[in-house]
């Protein structure tokens, strides 16, 4: 059995378990949270929501880019989200990349790609937080709060609050 067969498989117990989905697509927490693809984060699990109560947006480093920026506008002005949570983390595969890494595996003929590479967590979850703050997208009076997630521990640090819970 393949994996796509596997992974159809499941969806079709997933179904017949008939599972109790939220009403709407809009937060029960008002809270939105982007942090990495990693498969050792569980968002909602590390800080204690249960679906339905988040939106949950994902890339590589938990970078601030014009997609997520996309997304959280449409998460704030039509669903309500008013707490934003950027949390990258420890032990991230982002840490030190460049464009340079990849380009070989996908050879000499692709176009440039801003990889957003992580050089200091710390200090590039800051500059992404005040990304958020100066987007005209993102609403003014939303608290912006930046947390860099340990994988060996599963404590979430808080590095900035800017904002009203700031």
């Amino acid at each position: 059995m393949t994996t796509m067969e596997k992974l159809r498989e499941n969806n079709t117990q997933y179904a017949l378990d008939n599972p109790q989905l939220p009403p709407g697509s809009a937060p029960q927490q008002q809270v939105a949270i982007l942090t990495c693809m990693d498969v050792r984060i569980d968002p909602l699990r590390i800080f204690g929501l249960a679906l339905g109560q988040a939106h949950v947006l994902r890339n590589a480093g938990a970078r601030v880019t014009e997609d997520v920026v996309r997304s959280l506008a449409v998460s704030q002005q039509l669903l309500g989200t008013n707490l934003v949570i950027v949390m990258p983390h420890t032990r991230c595969g982002m840490l030190g990349l460049s464009e340079s890494a990849l380009k070989p595996h996908a050879g000499d003929t692709v176009p440039p790609l801003n990889v957003l590479g992580i050089s200091d967590l710390e200090s590039d979850l800051q500059a992404d937080l005040q990304k958020l703050r100066t987007s005209a997208w993102i609403s003014p009076s939303a608290t912006l709060a930046g947390a860099i997630f340990d994988v060996e521990s599963g404590r979430a640090r808080v590095i900035q609050i800017l904002g009203p819970e700031g």
